[in-house]
């Protein structure tokens, strides 16, 4: 399956970097983490996932189909 969103819910989003750290080529932080309009979601894949498990504040969210 192929990634075709993802989102960030920055009420949730504490800010910690991690997804930035694990992901620059999708994620941004300045306040809060924002996934870049120009991301390419399925090169980065892996890394998406696993910023998404690895979020502390579980604030990252994908669809696939």
């Amino acid at each position: 399956m192929a990634i075709t969103k993802v989102w960030i819910d920055e009420d949730a989003c504490i800010g910690c970097r991690l997804c930035e750290n694990t992901c620059s080529e999708v994620f941004e932080v300045n306040d809060v983490a924002k996934v870049k309009k120009e991301a390419n979601f399925n090169k980065f894949e892996e890394e998406i996932k696993e910023a998404t498990e690895d979020c502390p504040s579980e604030a990252i969210h994908f669809e696939e189909k």
